[in-house]
């Protein structure tokens, strides 16, 4: 995204910014590695099984904020704290008899100040995680040179490879190719189901959401933003991750070269 432009108008109208990052840790903006915040007030990324690292499931939001910080550090554990500098102060609380002035409680003592979630990752999953963020340059140097092969030996074939930003550097979580339809010899669906009866592992990422059933009953219908729809009747995700060998993406363009050409 053009983060500095969405910084700006946030900042003209007042809007705080969640940046959604699950597919770019170890990617970078304007030469600064993204995550940083420097335009956004929370970044998110995901660590699911399928992601460039992965704890087994969950993520991690980041901040520059010392308030945000805190109060996400206590919507994952209940809403609690045990941090006296924290406490909210009261003067007497009452409940069937029971008085208890925060002066007096013991070491034992939290409160609970947000209805929160029970969202914290495991000290096995945290493990698993930081062995593989020593990894991460490993892994993103990998997938940027498959993107690059990619990109050579797709030359010629009716498609669009990814769009890359001049300021930024993908980690290239995904390489999703676009079909020229116009020019190839099957059909987008056709196309899809051939690559995967090859045994090449292709995907689709991902169905307008707003046309799931969910968004569909709040009034949303087909057309709301027909560029994501057009993007959706043309987009093949091929296979990429950093264990891809250069026999198996040789494979994977020969099986795309047969599908596609016409």
């Amino acid at each position: 995204c053009d983060m500095a432009a969405i910084h700006a108008l946030g900042q003209r109208f007042g809007f705080r910014i969640i940046e959604d990052a699950s597919h770019a840790i170890g990617g970078k903006y304007q030469g600064m590695p993204v995550g940083g915040c420097r335009f956004s007030d929370i970044t998110v990324f995901s660590f699911h099984p399928v992601k460039i690292i992965t704890t087994g499931e969950g993520g991690m939001a980041l901040t520059n904020d010392p308030v945000l910080a805190a109060k996400m550090a206590r919507l994952r554990s209940h809403g609690i704290t045990r941090d006296p500098s924290e406490f909210i102060g009261f003067s007497d609380f009452q409940s069937s008899g029971f008085s208890l002035h925060v002066s007096e409680a013991g070491p034992w003592y939290y409160q609970q100040q947000d209805l929160g979630f029970n969202y914290r990752m495991t000290d096995i999953q945290a493990a698993l995680g930081l062995s593989q963020m020593r990894r991460l340059e490993e892994f993103v140097a990998r997938r940027v040179r498959i993107s690059q092969r990619y990109d050579e030996m797709l030359t010629g074939l009716p498609l669009a490879t990814p769009f890359q930003r001049t300021d930024a550097s993908s980690a290239w979580h995904l390489y999703v190719i676009r079909l020229r339809l116009d020019r190839c010899k099957m059909s987008h669906a056709d196309s899809f189901r051939a690559l995967r009866a090859a045994g090449i592992g292709v995907n689709l990422h991902y169905i307008p959401v707003y046309l799931q059933p969910y968004y569909r009953n709040l009034g949303f219908a087909a057309k709301h933003c027909p560029e994501a729809e057009r993007y959706y009747d043309e987009a093949i995700s091929l296979p990429m991750f950093s264990g891809l060998t250069e026999d198996q993406q040789a494979e994977v363009v020969r099986s795309t070269k047969s599908v596609l050409q016409p």
